[in-house]
């Protein structure tokens, strides 16, 4: 049993592990405030240049048969959770073009060779010398 705890503790204290952890929370805080910014910020205007119009509250009302509840479509709370959706996955797309974009800059940089070193004079004269000898 200890060996098998000593497992999972290894495996729980990897970096990807607790980096993956640190990303589910932040983007759980991120959904909501991006849920609020569609439901609190944009809706209300969109609704109200559409005659007052609660979107979450738009559905239609579905026949029903006697002794049966009433049943409805909610399709305006649908249209929110897409604009939500559509946010979200627009901030990812995003940063994950500027995480490609770093990633390329980082392997440019590690692919450049390193220029060639500055022939020392001795070089310089022993290639003057050797040019000299040629041309005769």
């Amino acid at each position: 049993m200890k060996k098998f705890l000593q497992e999972f503790k290894d495996f729980a204290m990897r970096g990807n592990v607790v980096d993956m952890a640190v990303g589910v929370i932040i983007g759980g805080a991120f959904g909501k405030i991006v849920t609020s910014l569609v439901n609190d910020i944009l809706m209300p205007p969109i609704g109200w240049l559409l005659g007052g119009t609660d979107f979450s509250k738009l559905s239609v009302k579905l026949p029903v048969r006697e002794g049966m509840d009433p049943v409805t479509w909610n399709y305006g709370n649908f249209i929110q959770v897409v604009i939500d959706f559509i946010i979200v996955a627009f901030c990812i797309f995003l940063l994950i073009k500027g995480i490609n974009k770093l990633s390329s800059l980082k392997k440019k940089e590690e692919e450049a060779p390193a220029a060639a070193p500055e022939p020392t004079k001795e070089e310089t004269l022993l290639t003057e010398i050797r040019d000299l000898l040629k041309q005769r």
